[in-house]
């Protein structure tokens, strides 16, 4: 049996394995703030959530797909085993991460993943540095703009609304932040949806499935659903510490957060740039709270969260490192 045909179907099961688990990890921070300022009960979120991170991908075409898949390494030393390698990196960090409550980011493990397995299969020549540089460009957005903006944003509504009664705000926001978090959602789906949905594409046509790089639509819908059940049956361990330990929300913080993180995130997929969407939420989060005081954001809990953040790229390169050899040895 071709060396083909007696992989996809595993590998397949891979890809989504690991939308799975980006469904516990990653697609929470879509609905984190709506959930834990009961504005949407965690069901209606999770619905929502699914709907419009398909429709996110589908609208934004598949710029973001296309620098994962071609811009990171080189093309040509993308196979099978190359992929399997860096869904199990992805599989086995985001499950450390998930089992202790701590968001990861699906972007930068699958960057870090592919890295590490083309540089056991072909050394640092297969790195394509242009691809690097947006991964780079989307850390400062992810980081730096999220928490930023998400401070101008709660500082201008501060002063909007600074004669107006706390129980009018809070109506009027509860209202406004399901319009939030249904951008959020959508921005997750135009940057951080297309990715497996085009991992999953280029396994069909490194497969023989395929003969050109495309994301059909039973595909986006494939994904989009096993993401949703995995936020449906495991999520709440991140939305809990999101939206319950990183500081205490109200619906105009959420707003403010979840606005401030869709507006990043949506710039950084115009321009076909893979960043992490669990950053921009995470540090819009943190960007709100330090508008009340600084205390008010528990600095530990985030210490935990960032540390988790900049160890992803050496564990997940090292694990698709080691697993690349290890598959090459079995098959």
């Amino acid at each position: 049996m071709p060396e083909g045909i007696l992989l996809l179907t595993p590998i397949l099961l891979l890809v989504l394995g690991a939308e799975f688990v980006n469904g516990w990890t990653d697609a929470p921070n879509a609905i984190a703030t709506v959930v834990s300022t009961r504005v949407l009960s965690p069901s209606q979120a999770v619905i929502m959530a699914a709907v419009l991170n398909v429709v996110g991908a589908i609208a934004t075409g598949t710029a973001v797909a296309a620098t994962i898949g071609k811009g990171i390494v080189s093309p040509d030393i993308i196979t099978l085993p190359v992929i399997a390698a860096a869904m199990l990196a992805i599989i086995i960090w985001s499950s450390i991460c998930w089992v202790y409550g701590i968001p990861t980011s699906e972007s930068h493990e699958l960057v870090a993943g592919l890295t590490g397995a083309g540089l056991a299969v072909a050394g640092p020549s297969v790195l394509l540095w242009d691809g690097w540089l947006k991964v780079i460009i989307g850390l400062g957005i992810s980081t730096f703009l999220g928490f930023f903006l998400s401070i101008g944003i709660m500082t201008g509504l501060y002063w909007l609304l600074r004669r107006i009664r706390p129980s009018v705000i809070r109506k009027a926001f509860s209202r406004l932040q399901i319009l939030s978090a249904a951008f959020m959602a959508f921005s997750h789906g135009s940057n951080d949806g297309q990715k497996f949905m085009g991992v999953f594409a280029l396994t069909l046509m490194l497969g023989g499935v395929m003969t050109e790089f495309s994301v059909p639509i039973w595909i986006m819908l494939l994904c989009g659903a096993v993401m949703a059940l995995g936020t449906a049956i495991g999520g709440w361990r991140i939305i809990n510490t999101m939206g319950f330990k990183l500081t205490r929300l109200e619906p105009v913080h959420g707003f403010a957060a979840e606005t401030a993180g869709g507006l990043s995130i949506m710039l950084a997929s115009a321009f076909g740039i893979p960043l992490s969407t669990t950053h921009c939420i995470n540090t819009s989060i943190m960007g709100v709270g330090a508008t009340r005081r600084f205390s008010a954001v528990r600095w530990g809990v985030a210490g935990n969260i960032v540390l988790a953040w900049i160890i992803t790229f050496p564990v997940c390169g090292i694990l698709g490192y080691v697993f690349v050899w290890l598959l090459a040895f079995i098959f």
